[in-house]
């Protein structure tokens, strides 16, 4: 949904006309054509739920830009049309998800690509994507309830500590890799949703707006 029209094929996607109405992801990426942008930003999340959630609260009504779920970790289409859309229109592009180690592999995915497909990296992954949140360090800046701090499980810990060990991280980007070893150290985790818990319309009125202008992101 957002500021933005285009045609794949013989089929028109408005999103303009409507900005908060959702649309399938195009399954054609290479049939696109005649793209019309006047989106500031482009924002990647990671749950179909906290996307419904924007678009309940109106959010591109109040913020020119795109919005894009890939509902968990992102199919082929998914990414090839954000790899397109970057290409193409030039404008930042930031990535909310979950604060836990499957949030945060998703957030990698986008950024440098999965190793399964390793072979089509270029043409799928977005090396300008940068992270949103949500940050370990946000549990304690926004005041998340201790009810909402889930413990990570054994298996959460292993699958943290397999990403540290990930040489890009360290190379392209530390500060992830700061956060990364927050969330193992503090031992918890939480859901994006978790930061709407004392307002439901936080996350569209301050927490995304004030991340995007302030430069909050890394």
């Amino acid at each position: 949904m957002g500021w933005i029209r285009f045609v794949e094929g013989k089929k028109v996607f408005d999103c303009i006309s409507s900005p908060n109405t959702a649309h399938p992801i195009p399954v054609y990426v290479e049939e696109i054509k005649d793209i019309v942008n006047v989106a500031d930003y482009i924002l990647v999340v990671e749950k179909e739920s906290v996307f419904q959630r924007l678009a309940n609260d109106q959010f591109c009504n109040a913020n020119r830009c795109i919005v894009i779920s890939g509902r968990g970790y992102p199919d082929i289409p998914t990414r090839r049309f954000l790899r397109l859309l970057v290409e193409n229109l030039h404008i930042p592009v930031y990535c909310l998800v979950d604060c836990d180690p499957y949030g945060f592999d998703i957030l990698t995915t986008y950024k440098f690509g999965s190793m399964q497909m390793a072979y089509d990296t270029k043409h799928l992954r977005v090396p300008e994507i940068s992270w949103l949140g949500a940050f370990p360090s946000d549990s304690e800046k926004y005041f998340v309830p201790k009810q909402c701090l889930l413990p990570l499980t054994a298996e959460d810990k292993r699958k943290i500590k397999a990403m540290l060990l990930r040489c890009y991280l360290q190379r392209e980007v530390p500060q992830w890799r700061l956060e990364l070893e927050m969330m193992l150290e503090k031992g918890v985790k939480f859901e994006i949703e978790a930061l709407s818990v004392h307002a439901l319309s936080f996350l569209t009125e301050s927490y995304i707006p004030s991340k995007i202008h302030g430069q909050v992101n890394i």
